[in-house]
């Protein structure tokens, strides 16, 4: 998944707690075979060859994905779109190059959740034009901290801390006392702009620092707004609270793309679901469900 994964756990018996190690870093490797963009035998890159042309049989666990993608990007407006890598793909952040107005207009035209056709009854997807595309990277890791944390939970695990990049979720506390997360400041990296105690929470975290290359005065970063094709600049970091994986880490980008004003307001209306944003002017905003954390 492109990103560094760490497990913290508490076991009775060392070998079995290396053993549900093992078994979170396994589901790891097998949700990045299954959903990678980069690698061409991935059912992901099936359906971005294929759903143009004919309806995708897809796995159960796919599927549901793409039903929940869905859900999201009704709920906020198409903030979150999953179709956003028809232009998302044509970045190269390594080597600093962002499309061309032209092409980016290009894309443009074919981007939209709602040309997403899934058929429950037969399982599948089809596009509804060609040159379609998408990409789970706005909530994969966090459906994979989820299954992480299910997976220890079977095993009798009942103190546990699994982080993908940005997106973790704990199970229970650490032992007699929450777990202290910190959300880290997005131009200082060696500062935390809060240090949030928590217990059975998932978390996320999406900043325009994490990937992301400067050109012409503009700083191009891989939270695309679908409905530009270009990157958010009102907002510099965003770290959503919530139940589950994949509903923080949806919503992280969702509310990124939404702005301060209408992002929290998507965060009001969701019980159980609180944020902390920083702004570009360096401004700290937080959720009614938060306390204010520490000042940037």
């Amino acid at each position: 998944m492109g990103t560094a994964i760490r497990v913290e756990l508490w076991a009775d018996d060392a070998l079995n707690g290396q053993a549900a190690i093992d078994a979170v870093m396994a589901e790891m490797h097998r949700i990045d075979r299954a959903m990678s963009p980069h690698k061409a035998d991935s059912e992901l890159s099936r359906i971005n060859r294929s759903a143009a042309s004919e309806p995708v049989r897809l796995s159960s666990e796919m599927f549901a994905l793409i039903e929940s993608a869905l859900s999201f990007a009704a709920r906020s407006g198409g903030a979150f779109d999953i179709c956003y890598a028809s232009v998302g793909h044509l970045y190269d952040y390594r080597a600093g190059i962002a499309p061309s107005a032209e092409r980016t207009a290009q894309a443009q035209r074919v981007i939209g959740w709602r040309g997403l056709q899934l058929d429950r009854a037969a399982r599948t997807l089809r596009f509804a034009h060609p040159g379609m595309r998408i990409d789970l990277g706005g909530f994969a890791k966090g459906h994979a901290v989820d299954n992480a944390v299910a997976l220890l939970r079977k095993r009798g695990i009942v103190h546990a801390h699994v982080a993908a990049g940005g997106d973790s979720r704990v199970l229970g506390d650490r032992r007699g006392r929450p777990w202290s997360i910190g959300v880290r400041h997005p131009r200082k990296a060696e500062q935390l702009v809060a240090v949030l105690p928590l217990i059975d929470t998932a978390l996320s975290t999406s900043g325009d620092y994490e990937r992301f290359f400067e050109a012409d005065g503009v700083r191009h970063h891989h939270i695309i707004d679908p409905g530009t094709g270009r990157s958010p600049a009102a907002l510099h970091s965003v770290t959503i609270l919530a139940a589950d994986g994949l509903t923080a880490e949806a919503l992280s980008k969702a509310v990124f793309v939404l702005g301060i004003e209408r992002g929290m307001g998507l965060v009001e209306s969701m019980p159980g679901v609180d944020a902390i944003a920083v702004d570009a002017h360096g401004r700290l905003f937080h959720s009614t469900g938060l306390q204010a954390p520490q000042g940037v």
